[in-house]
């Protein structure tokens, strides 16, 4: 009776949580799945083998669960919730570097200017082996953590240094990092302001930026949202208020869930509604990013120039769960508004698929302009040395990049960066790879390799193999003509990354004001207003 009160009482929470759902009526279908589950999970408790952890079994279910939707719904057990309020305190403090962890080392890969790890002389590529008495490869969960501590605490750091082990004394302190990290006036009056997340403070940085600017004479804008993965909504549409008169619709929510179908339009006075914009994207360009640029070209407002964005139109809230849990839940999508979708990947079974060309949606602009929904942003003008192929990625995730800067770095220590020269800089990274252990598998070869496994046994492999391996060695022979199709990216990503070695973040804005063709596209267009004019009409 009591089992049977207890599974009631759950089934009427269930079913309050959903009453508002204006889908189908599926409660008594929610109801038997409860309670086959909860009926299976106590018999697994008390009937199972070995010892289990009720806790944990329950942890790796919900996980099963959500996998199988998109990788923005998360669960969080009572620990990871109270472990995010502590980072989240205001004398908890980290140290101002981007990291990447392994089971015996964590690595630097960058670090801001004047943050705690830059005070404390510690260097992009440094391995950190030793966090006051612990060693990492002694340490059994994310050593990271580690690093972090109450504000004005100071850490011993153990490290290695190109191979040679050091020790330094870190500090750890506030670093706040600004949204808007660069911005200037270029020669030809063109204002140029970077902004790289959408935190609470980057509307008033941009704005802040934009009135500089145009008070040293700025008369056209580059607005660079490039590698920018996004943040809150609200800045988002701050942002684009600045450049659209009040009262325009910016970015609209829809969902089965009513009270989450909403319009959000611009509340404020507009700073300009007439300077000619261009807006910088590219693969890594994400969330409020695609909003503000989606919004700005379905306006008409800025011409959009890069690559492709990233395509997440998805929206996530956090819910609180009982026990101190919490859930952060994917609640609806945004749409643009001209009414299209951002979202590129559908997720079917966790797994994700990228929506085909042939299925996305034609919508248009304010003027009548051709946009289509499905697959991110599609800029105005395509930039296509700035993007990254499956090779460039491939090397980029195996460190292979960073490895060989760190490599530039220790040869070229007392470098002069305003006279650095990228002419060989390829060929030698080519040399760099040969004689590593990278080896490149394109999907492609991959996908080829199951069909071959397939067909053998499905036994038609021994009539095809003479045609297969023809192919097999086609692939092959594309895949080496890569390095080849892909030395504009190299030497971009290659200087960048060296750059930042030699002068944080702030150098690599100095080098791609310069060098970057996105840029120089960018001020050739706003320098000739009937090119600007004829993209967005």
């Amino acid at each position: 009776m009591k089992k049977k009160l207890i599974i009631s009482s759950l089934t009427l929470v269930i079913l309050g949580s959903v009453a508002f759902k204006t889908v189908k009526n599926d409660f008594f279908e929610i109801a038997k799945q409860i309670e086959i589950f909860t009926n299976l999970y106590k018999e697994i408790n008390m009937n199972y083998v070995d010892e289990v952890s009720p806790a944990e079994l329950m942890d790796t279910a919900i996980s099963a669960m959500l996998a199988d939707l998109d990788p923005y719904t998360v669960y969080w057990n009572e620990q990871q919730v109270m472990e995010g309020r502590i980072k989240n305190q205001g004398d908890y403090a980290g140290i101002g570097a981007n990291i990447e962890s392994f089971t015996d080392k964590i690595l630097i890969k960058s670090l801001d200017k004047n943050s705690p790890a830059d005070k404390a002389d510690l260097k992009i590529g440094d391995e950190i082996i030793q966090i006051a008495a612990i060693d990492i490869s002694d340490y059994q969960e994310d050593a990271g953590e580690l690093l972090q501590g109450e504000t004005g605490t100071t850490v011993k750091i153990t490290f290695k240094r190109h191979g040679k082990t050091q020790e330094t004394k870190l500090k750890r302190g506030k670093h706040e990092k600004k949204a808007v990290p660069y911005h200037e006036l270029l020669e030809d009056k063109t204002g140029y302001i970077a902004l790289d997340q959408f935190t609470k403070t980057a509307s008033s940085e941009v704005i802040s930026a934009f009135k500089k600017l145009k008070s040293e004479g700025a008369s056209q804008i580059i607005l660079d949202l490039r590698n920018n993965p996004g943040g809150l909504l609200s800045e988002a549409i701050n942002i684009t208020n600045i450049f659209v008169e009040k009262g325009t619709t910016i970015v609209k929510t829809q969902s089965v869930i009513d009270k989450y179908n909403k319009t959000y339009i611009t509340q404020n006075k507009a700073l300009d509604t007439e300077i000619p914009l261009v807006v910088l994207i590219n693969q890594n360009s994400a969330s409020a990013s695609e909003i503000v640029s989606g919004s700005l070209q379905d306006l008409d407002r800025a011409v959009i120039i890069g690559s492709r964005s990233f395509g997440k139109g998805l929206v996530q809230r956090p819910k609180k769960l009982n026990y101190g849990t919490q859930a952060k839940i994917t609640i609806s999508r945004y749409y643009t508004p001209s009414g299209r979708s951002i979202q590129a990947l559908d997720y079917i079974d966790g797994v994700a698929v990228r929506k085909k060309e042939e299925t996305y949606q034609k919508f248009e602009t304010r003027n009548g302009r051709e946009v289509y929904s499905g697959g991110g942003i599609l800029p105005d003008v395509l930039i296509d040395n700035e993007g990254a192929n499956a090779l460039t990625k491939a090397l980029d995730e195996a460190n292979m990049l960073f490895g060989f800067a760190n490599t530039y770095y220790a040869e070229n220590s007392q470098l002069d960066i305003s006279n650095f020269k990228t002419k060989n800089l390829v060929s030698d990274f080519k040399k760099y790879v040969e004689k590593s252990d990278f080896e490149f598998e394109s999907k492609t070869e991959r996908e080829l390799q199951k069909l071959k496994e397939i067909a053998k046994k499905e036994n038609i492999y021994t009539s095809v193999h003479k045609d297969f391996e023809a192919l097999r060695k086609k692939v092959l022979n594309a895949e080496n003509h890569l390095f080849d199709d892909s030395n504009a990216q190299l030497e971009l990503s290659l200087a960048k990354e060296i750059i930042k070695r030699y002068t944080y973040q702030e150098g690599i804005y100095n080098y791609l004001l310069n060098k970057g063709e996105s840029i120089a596209k960018a001020k050739n267009i706003l320098n000739n207003s009937k090119a600007y004019q004829k993209i967005l009409k």
